[in-house]
């Protein structure tokens, strides 16, 4: 009797405990873009099971009409990733975002042109035609052409602006080259559309606005004060702080992963994908498309505090700068509210200080 019961109860625990594994917390991450390789780390992390292994169950949203800020803010999605302008724009607006990572720690936004057009440097955009992107994403065109004493059509109480700005839609090949002398192009994505376009890297010139003091820092992690705050997320038994640092750990070990095995990390991005992959306007196939952006996205990745082995790490004085910069501009009004920024997640995720 003993013994029957004792397998009785042991087939009673084996049939249970893949049950009980299974107790994940459902959380939802929105993306700021379409899948793509910018976002590896984060599809790394869950093909790998980080995210489970720290018992969470991520869901990436698709992107849509909204922003992530929009998205996070109404509890759509849990956490999302934007760009440093994009967060404090809405901290300024009265959106309680908060900044707990920072994934790129270089900005990849250049302008490009054509050599023939003869620019050698951004003082040489006067008078010219600038493809920007809508939506605050024209702010680092603003802020270089501003560091070099030129205006732009942008700013309304302008009457006879020195660049002419063309807002376009993120695909390059509707106004470039003919409608724009300058074009916005991010390193990863829209310079290798251009040279799908026809026109290989030895007929561009690029200006990385990093090269030129202007370093926005773009993809980040947020989420809501009010996240942070629930003591019992989604009945988790675990604070919203705690779920964060899972969130965070995990997707740091996917990022590192993701840079260390490019090759891999680029298959697994290609499953996720889809009709994405190749990105628009360009020739090429949609793995050599995803392939120079996991390579671009790298550079972004590895540098700042990553490189001190600080990954995911807000450097005060980097994001002092950005503030500085984007109150020289009239983005901001004021100094952000501390509350914008928290280093208490990353701590917890990394154990660091």
């Amino acid at each position: 009797m003993k013994r029957s019961t004792l397998i009785l109860a042991t087939l009673l625990l084996a049939a249970a405990s893949p049950a009980s594994a299974q107790k994940l917390v459902p959380v939802k991450v929105q993306l700021k873009w379409f899948p793509q390789a910018q976002f590896a780390g984060f599809f790394v992390a869950q093909a790998k099971g980080y995210y489970k292994a720290e018992g969470l169950d991520v869901q990436f949203l698709p992107t849509g009409d909204q922003s992530p800020i929009q998205t996070v803010a109404t509890g759509t999605a849990d956490f999302g990733t934007t760009w440093i302008t994009d967060l404090l724009t809405a901290r300024q607006q009265g959106i309680p975002v908060v900044h707990i990572a920072q994934l790129f720690q270089k900005s990849g936004y250049t302008l490009v042109s054509l050599k023939s057009a003869g620019l050698k440097t951004p003082a040489d955009f006067k008078g010219k035609r600038v493809g920007v992107w809508p939506s605050g994403n024209e702010y680092p065109a603003v802020a270089l052409l501003k560091k070099y004493g030129l205006t732009t059509s942008l700013d309304s109480s302008v009457s006879n602006p020195s660049v002419q700005a063309v807002t376009y839609p993120f695909d390059p090949s509707i106004v470039f080259p003919d409608k724009v002398d300058l074009v916005s192009a991010m390193t990863y994505n829209e310079v290798y559309q251009i040279v799908g376009l026809g026109y290989p890297l030895d007929k561009l010139q690029i200006f990385h606005a990093s090269d030129y003091g202007i370093n926005l820092l773009e993809d980040l992690m947020f989420t809501t004060e009010r996240t942070l705050a629930n003591r019992n997320f989604k009945g988790s038994g675990m604070s919203g702080e705690d779920v964060a640092a899972k969130l965070v750990r995990a997707t740091l070990k996917g990022w590192n992963y993701a840079v260390k095995n490019q090759k891999e990390a680029v298959q697994t991005v290609l499953v996720n994908c889809g009709n994405t992959c190749k990105g628009s306007g360009t020739r090429s196939s949609a793995a050599s498309h995803q392939t120079w952006q996991m390579t671009e996205v790298a550079k972004l990745y590895n540098a700042g505090p990553t490189l001190k082995g600080r990954a995911g790490y807000l450097d005060p004085a980097t994001y002092k700068a950005n503030v500085t910069l984007l109150k020289s501009l009239g983005i901001l009004k004021a100094d952000p509210a501390p509350a914008a920024v928290t280093y208490k997640v990353w701590e917890k995720a990394t154990g660091k200080k």
